[in-house]
């Protein structure tokens, strides 16, 4: 059975190695031919803490990693353009 991937954007980095990442999914409304936009966001692993608010990033169906997280970051195709700075 070949692995899910999902094509989304970087919503929330506030937890440790973990991502929200929003899909968004297109389609045509079955009786009216609109186009509707449905986003759904999924917890995904992000070991190294690279990804920051606004990235575009590919995501892969994995175990389950605990009790809402079933995904991983598999690859970071663009980073966002603004940067976050740190307080010190």
């Amino acid at each position: 059975m070949a692995l899910k991937e999902r094509l989304g954007t970087v919503v929330s980095d506030k937890m440790d190695k973990t991502v929200v990442v929003a899909v968004e999914n297109r389609f045509p409304h079955s009786i009216y031919q609109k186009i509707v936009s449905r986003t759904t966001r999924y917890k995904a692993h992000d070991a190294e803490n690279n990804c920051r608010v606004g990235d575009r990033v590919r995501i892969t169906e994995t175990r389950p990693l605990s009790a809402t997280k079933r995904w991983a970051v598999s690859e970071v195709i663009s980073h966002s353009s603004k940067t976050q700075e740190v307080p010190k």
